[in-house]
């Protein structure tokens, strides 16, 4: 009997080149913010903690740790099916994720290098480091024969403008999230490796600490800016970023439930437990976490999940476009529903307990 499931099928734009993800709402984003209002930015009230923030960028401790090794060099057609699949699409989701902050962090230090010049390097030695993630893990596709074009999802993918504030609250939280993600599925590996099926997860203990790093960048520039984090408006922008990004990661990683669990991990529990961690890392600059041991917190997401696979379904039918819409609309309504009462139910004032232990 064929195995018709052994080799996914990919579309490409040429041999060995995939076509990038179609966007959606659940999709890595690309940024573009107000260059000249980032650089007349007065840091001067946390620059001493940035300039030493600085230092650690400069003293590059991974310059090494990005190095094939003989474990690659070997043929992965053993993982193959869905499981190929969705790893293949967990490669790609992670590579433009990193080569948009690559983008963002780049043009950034080139446009402020006059103005802001310790911004402008802080931001020039990141995009270094995303540049490596991206080129990493890159190369890990082209062990599964695909690869992306990062020349052509430059000019093809669209981007969205943040103001600098939102930009500091969505790059934080993804970079201290990526943290959480990297160094739970390394600890696990660690404890289990027989369930380590490719050998990047060797490198996620220092790669995850490049992250750490960069959410610790933008923690001391947020804390240089008082306006972004000592008032009402920043109390629901915070609830609002906190939300979008648990919500995003929670429904992305069910979907591919199937890729945790070819590593052994369970991905309710493993969200649930990276979104605690981010949830209270969060905490030690943000005025407000989310209380996400409420029930009501997870119930909600649930039947988001329910919602999703039902409009994955409609997508998948035979439908004519208009009826495919029609039939989509309950669902995104309820969508929108859940997320507004996701987003008001009582946030955890923390502002207080500045400078305090946590």
């Amino acid at each position: 009997m064929v195995n018709t499931l052994k080799k996914p099928e990919f579309e490409e734009l040429r041999p060995g080149i995939k076509v990038p993800a179609k966007e959606t709402i659940l999709t890595p984003r690309f940024y573009t913010t107000d260059f000249e209002a980032m650089a007349q930015m007065d840091i001067s009230a946390n620059e001493d903690e940035l300039r030493a923030i600085l230092e650690e960028f400069r003293a590059d401790y991974n310059r090494h740790h990005f190095v094939r090794d003989e474990e690659f060099n070997q043929s992965w057609d053993r993982i193959d099916g869905e499981t190929r699949r969705l790893f293949i699409e967990f490669l790609e989701r992670s590579c433009t994720a990193e080569f948009s902050g690559f983008l963002l962090y780049k043009e950034l230090g080139r446009r402020l290098k006059d103005k802001n010049p310790v911004l402008a390097e802080c931001f020039t030695l990141m995009s270094r480091d995303e540049a490596r993630h991206a080129g990493f893990l890159n190369k890990a596709m082209s062990d599964f024969k695909l690869s992306l074009d990062l020349g052509f999802l430059t000019k093809n993918h669209k981007y969205t403008f943040f103001k600098p504030k939102f930009i500091f609250y969505a790059t934080y939280l993804s970079e201290k999230i990526g943290y959480w993600r990297y160094i739970t599925i390394y600890r696990h590996l660690e404890q289990h490796p027989e369930n380590r099926i490719y050998p990047i997860f060797r490198f996620f203990e220092n790669w995850c600490q490049d992250e750490n790093r960069h959410g610790d960048f933008f923690d001391a520039i947020m804390r240089s800016q008082p306006d972004i984090l000592n008032d009402w408006k920043a109390r629901l922008w915070c609830r609002f970023f906190l939300l979008s990004v648990f919500a995003t990661m929670y429904l992305n990683d069910i979907q591919r439930a199937d890729f945790y669990a070819s590593i052994g991990l369970e991905a309710r529990s493993y969200d649930k437990y990276v979104i605690e961690k981010t949830n209270e890392t969060a905490g030690r600059v943000f005025p407000v976490i989310l209380d996400v041991e409420n029930p009501e917190f997870y119930d909600r997401l649930e039947i988001c999940v329910k919602n999703n696979e039902q409009l994955r379904a409609i997508d998948e039918s035979s439908s004519p476009k208009f009826l495919k819409l029609l039939r989509k609309l309950p669902y995104f309504v309820s969508n929108g529903w859940q997320f507004l009462k996701l987003y008001l139910i009582k946030p955890i004032r923390v502002d207080s307990l500045e400078g305090t232990v946590r």
